[in-house]
């Protein structure tokens, strides 16, 4: 389901270094990833499928368990209905908004989620629950609060898939995007060439720029798709923001 984003990473390709090069390799691609929360809650499964048939690159699904954060949404009961619903090819991107991450890791895994992303602030031991995650056949996410300092993920950066940068405070809807993340985006992308660096809070065709000149490639979006007339117009319109940005910063280098 990738379309331009697979049209994006098979040019990106051919910029590939060999992998004990990585650090000159531009491995990343633009990838859009609604947030499902933003959804008609009462018909999750169909919203999903909608999302995808819109253009989609992957699902976001924020989990939330009323302690790390203040909200409570679903769990692994869901994403297993959800799973059966959409079937098996869809991303599920799993925001783990919650205090004890390592609970949930197998529940998860065994649902059909394809990522664990934790928040480092949840955690005393990102290095066993990044081995944990892996052992369940998936990948792993590593995100920060905006109170959080990058140089604080910098140690498990190459040990993860994807960094995920937050730009509102997580567990509260429609805020504003927080413009004074981006300096963290564009350290990652520096210091990470080929990581996968996601952003998500307020982010919409108002805000995109930013992020894609930072160097965000994998970009949540809520209601500005979910709630869209036309979300494939916002996706399409998302995504090739991002690259744009991506294939300036290879001519760039």
């Amino acid at each position: 389901m990738l379309r331009a984003g697979r049209l994006l990473a098979v040019s990106l390709s051919r910029l590939h270094a060999s992998p004990t090069n990585s650090s000159h390799s531009m491995a990343y691609s633009a990838k859009i990833g609604p947030s499902i929360l933003s959804s008609d809650l009462s018909c999750l499964g169909s919203e999903c499928v909608r999302m995808m048939e819109c253009g989609a690159d992957y699902l976001h699904l924020d989990v939330m368990d009323g302690h790390f954060v203040p909200n409570i949404t679903f769990g692994h009961p869901m994403v297993e209905c959800l799973r059966k619903t959409v079937g098996r090819d869809p991303f599920f991107d799993m925001h783990m908004m919650v205090s004890r991450p390592e609970q949930w890791v197998k529940p998860m895994a065994a649902a059909g989620a394809s990522q664990y992303t934790f928040h480092l602030e949840a955690t005393t031991n990102p290095g066993n629950l990044i081995k944990e995650i892996r052992e369940s056949a998936m990948k792993v996410g590593l995100a920060i609060k905006p109170g959080t300092t990058v140089e604080e993920l910098a140690p498990w950066a190459n040990q993860i898939d994807m960094a995920l940068v937050m730009t509102v405070e997580p567990g509260f809807g429609g805020q504003k995007f927080m413009d004074d993340m981006m300096p963290k985006v564009s350290w990652l992308r520096s210091q990470f060439p080929s990581l996968d660096i996601e952003v998500d809070g307020g982010v919409g065709p108002d805000t995109i720029h930013k992020c894609a000149e930072a160097g965000a490639n994998m970009i949540v979006s809520g209601s500005a798709v979910v709630g869209s007339d036309d979300p494939r117009s916002v996706i399409k319109l998302l995504r090739e923001a991002v690259a744009e940005a991506i294939q300036k910063r290879s001519l760039d280098r």
